[in-house]
């Protein structure tokens, strides 16, 4: 990977007008488009591992899968997680609106610090560049509701395939070193971010504006920066331009994209985007049954209380071409967690029934891709299952288990892979 950009690079950047704006509204869609689409198929053996959408091209992105485009959700294809770090313009794009910005001026931008802060301010961006310790970090930002299409009963929702994921090198100022020179006042209960993205959302819901909330408590603001590089370029305007909430080991819709306020509350945030959305049963791994559900009896809370579960996945093969036997086939893919490292990956060639332990790639940091390799040589022809599991440093290990909640959150089931292989 590229030497990730300095402050100086930035600012320089920043100088020259090139990251003024984009047009993130105009895009180019495929042929694809055109043509009638195969049901997707959902859980089942050999499961599409992306949705199905028609492939589109929006500017400062390489063509993308497009589940909707008012608001704008384009998911990350297979391929382009054959390393630890997701290219920027490969990037997945999640919004909630309608109404996404396309160009914004840095010279009126500014970071509002509002509500109950001792200081309230307001910060430029070359204050933040500036006045504050840049620091980096690798980690995975993952729509809460990456692999939804895999539920059975299904659930209302974009239905992701696999790509709605990505890791990125953030590199930014530490959340806590604004927080402390603004000065949190006595009886901050939640701190809510708010970006530039509007729009009129669900009917009646007052949900025009997307606003998070994380509590004051929680250790996590002690680990978020503001983010203005990503892989130590400056972020495309679909991921959050000019800085973005980087929230490690939580889920995306925490990740507040072009970060404009951030707001201390006095009381608990009870706007839509906190109650009734994102939330889930607080049962065990957020597992429930549709019945127990429809009772009205399960307990919810903000998806924001539970770190990200463990996952991997396999990339390589993808199933596209058939294996030889007696030939050496690299299986390769990523695994990470939002509760730690991960410490082992195993990789199965026969559906599960025994496993081997994978090579490891380098380690990123706890909230990183971590790649893995396995080398199998088939002995005989025919069809195999692979599969993929990963362990992380809590001791937690993927499983069998197929969860459901209303939301389609928390999947986080064995992975699998149907190849051939052939004799010659």
């Amino acid at each position: 990977m590229a030497e990730f950009m300095t402050r100086r690079k930035m600012l320089a950047l920043l100088g020259s007008g090139a990251a003024l704006a984009a047009r993130p509204s105009l895009a180019v869609v495929s042929t694809q488009a055109e043509a009638p689409l195969q049901p997707f198929t959902g859980p089942g053996p050999n499961p599409y591992w992306n949705s199905v959408g028609p492939y589109v091209t929006y500017p400062q992105k390489l063509p993308l899968q497009r589940l909707t485009d008012r608001p704008i959700q384009l998911e990350t294809p297979r391929q382009y997680f054959t390393e630890a770090f997701t290219p920027n313009a490969a990037f997945f794009v999640r919004y909630h609106l309608s109404v996404t910005p396309n160009e914004i001026d840095l010279a009126a931008w500014r970071l509002k610090l509002e509500g109950n802060f001792t200081k309230p301010m307001e910060l430029s961006l070359p204050q933040l560049l500036h006045d504050f310790k840049p620091v980096s970090i690798a980690a995975v930002n993952q729509c809460s509701g990456n692999s939804r299409s895999r539920f059975q009963p299904r659930v209302a929702g974009g239905q992701w395939g696999n790509g709605a994921m990505g890791n990125a090198m953030w590199t930014g100022v530490r959340l806590q070193d604004i927080l402390e020179r603004a000065g949190v006042g006595r009886g901050t209960v939640q701190l809510q971010f708010e970006g530039l993205d509007h729009g009129v959302g669900p009917v009646d819901k007052g949900s025009g504006r997307f606003m998070k909330s994380l509590d004051a408590t929680d250790a996590v603001l002690g680990k978020a920066i503001v983010a203005f590089l990503m892989n130590g370029e400056p972020l495309p305007m679909l991921n959050g331009f000019p800085v973005r909430l980087v929230v490690p080991g939580k889920f995306a819709t925490y990740w507040t994209k072009h970060l404009t306020f951030i707001r201390a509350l006095t009381q608990a945030d009870n706007n839509f985007w906190m109650n009734p959305a994102y939330r889930i049963p607080d049962t065990p791994g957020g597992n429930v049954t549709p019945e127990a559900m429809a009772t009205g009896k399960i307990k919810t809370v903000p998806i924001g209380m539970v770190d990200m579960p463990v996952r991997s996945f396999i990339i390589e093969p993808d199933g596209s071409a058939p294996l030889i036997r007696n030939m050496p086939a690299q299986i390769r893919g990523i695994a990470f967690s939002g509760r730690g490292r991960v410490t082992k990956v195993e990789v199965s060639t026969d559906d599960g029934k025994t496993w081997q332990r994978a090579t490891l790639g380098q380690d990123h940091g706890a909230y990183a891709f971590r790649t893995y390799t396995h080398l199998w040589t088939p002995k005989s022809a025919g069809t195999f299952t692979l599969a993929v599991r990963a362990t992380d440093q809590t001791g937690s290990v993927q499983t069998e288990q197929a969860v459901w909640n209303p939301g389609g959150y928390l999947w986080n089931r064995i992975e699998r892979q149907e190849v051939t292989v052939l004799s010659a």
